[in-house]
């Protein structure tokens, strides 16, 4: 499980928290296809989160 701000730099999408703030504050993030403007929101393996044109999928650690 991972929060959706931290997934977002892991995937080096943004460059800190509050860029992760701002941007799904401001709706700009989806999960699985859906608006997210929770941070917070916990992402479990098999999520996808878009950002920018770009699509992640989340994978168990060491997945």
């Amino acid at each position: 499980m991972i929060r959706l701000g931290q997934a977002l730099k892991l995937a080096n999408l943004v460059e800190d928290g509050a860029d992760a703030r701002a941007v799904i504050e401001a709706g700009l993030v989806q999960v699985n296809g859906d608006p997210e403007t929770r941070r917070g929101r916990q992402l479990h393996p098999g999520d996808v989160f878009e950002f920018s044109g770009e699509a992640v999928k989340v994978v168990p650690a060491g997945g």
